[in-house]
């Protein structure tokens, strides 16, 4: 950042941390805020098809002639201080950021975030979403360590929340976060929402904050567990006022317009779905159930070695007749899982499922005979099938 001149001193912030959610719910905030008028800046990741999906300013993404000045720019300090990747993506996208003449901008966490790159901001709100075992490696054992990691984006005086359900992990949350002086509080999904209607097309809910009791919300993104980080994005958008306010029209606005490709995102017969840990597959397995697709249902997975893809493919063979398991291509070879492995393991657990290294052949042997296909996984799998079929693309 001093290489740059500080540029994440240029605007406000808020940051949004968590296991699962977070993206969605920095974009229900981000769409809130550009209704309302304001220049909003959206930092996300990873990406699915470009790198330039990560930052975006007024839903506009980075330029390609922008990512390679800023690249340029840091290639020399991001040597000396022997940067990581995601180090120097967040420097430029600051950068970008201030650049473009951003005013408030929404920064979802990397990894962890008490030693995350992000966390160099100083916001005018925090919140976590929901928590579930990730990168034990770097964050700890038990959901505990996790979400004191987790909480390590809250400041001294700044307002920090959390919609996580679990009580006692949201009471780690909550500990950690007083512990370094923010206004913690929590809002429970269970209490807090209701009257809720998840169909294919949307989500609609009733909603109760500090800020008041709203009736008839409705979500243009399918998936019931929406309705957790839309009430999330919404006390957010409460606490970030008044200097930078979110009246109802633009709240209601916001949570209509907000889209996230990958995330239960219907394409004609095509379903993708980001789901890369086990907490996300349970929650599409649930929308899966409600939205009740075409058959046959077949699954195209490609999980990590690192992930928990035991927990992950149970569920995931309950709701689907067939699965076919591959590799992206994008996915470093170390990381890849090991495709006989699986196979011997789901012959043991009765699981209908078909090895076919090659990504391309998989979906096409996936899409046969009219069937429903649900590309699911890692982002790497979402982002490499979405780049090989027509249309689908998130960026033209």
């Amino acid at each position: 950042m001093a290489s740059l001149g500080h540029p994440e001193r240029e605007f406000a912030s808020i940051h949004v941390g968590g296991t699962n959610g977070k993206g969605s719910t920095a974009t229900l905030l981000a769409e809130m805020l550009l209704a309302s008028g304001h220049r909003v800046g959206l930092y996300t990741s990873p990406h699915l098809v470009t790198f330039r999906e990560r930052v975006a300013v007024d839903r506009v993404p980075v330029s390609e002639d922008a990512v390679t000045m800023w690249a340029a720019r840091l290639e020399q300090p991001a040597r000396r201080l022997e940067a990581t990747f995601f180090e120097v993506t967040t420097a430029l996208a600051f950068a970008d950021f201030a650049a473009r003449g951003v005013e408030i901008a929404v920064v979802e966490v990397g990894l962890g975030g008490r030693l995350d790159a992000t966390n160099v901001l100083a916001p005018v709100a925090c919140g976590v979403t929901r928590i579930a075992l990730e990168h034990t490696e770097y964050l700890g054992p038990d959901l505990a360590s996790i979400a004191r990691e987790k909480a390590g984006i809250a400041k001294p005086g700044v307002p920090f929340v959390t919609t996580e359900a679990e009580a006692s992990v949201a009471g780690v949350l909550l500990a950690e976060a007083a512990a370094r002086g923010a206004l913690a509080e929590r809002l429970d999904p269970a209490a807090c929402l209701s009257n809720l209607e998840s169909t294919p097309a949307g989500v609609r809910f009733d909603a109760r904050t500090p800020g008041g009791r709203r009736r008839g919300l409705a979500l243009g993104m399918a998936g019931g567990y929406q309705a957790a980080n839309a009430l999330l994005a919404i006390r957010l958008a409460e606490l970030a006022g008044p200097a930078w306010p979110v009246g109802e029209t633009a709240l209601r606005a916001g949570l209509a317009a907000a889209r996230v490709p990958g995330r239960f995102d219907r394409r004609g017969r095509w379903l993708f779905d980001v789901a890369h840990n086990p907490d996300g597959v349970r929650a599409l397995v649930g929308t899966l159930e409600r939205a009740a697709p075409p058959r046959p249902l077949v699954a195209v997975v490609a999980v990590l070695r690192d992930k928990a893809w035991r927990e992950m493919l149970r569920p995931l063979g309950r709701v689907a007749d067939r699965l076919v398991i591959t590799c992206p291509p994008s996915a470093p070879a170390e990381r890849a899982w090991d495709l006989a492995e699986v196979e011997a393991w789901a012959a043991g657990e009765g699981l209908a499922l078909t090895a076919q290294p090659d990504l391309g052949r998989a979906l096409d042997a996936a899409s046969r005979d009219g069937a429903t296909v649900l590309v699911t996984g890692s982002f790497h799998t979402v982002g490499d099938a979405m780049s090989r079929l027509p249309g689908t693309p998130p960026l033209g």
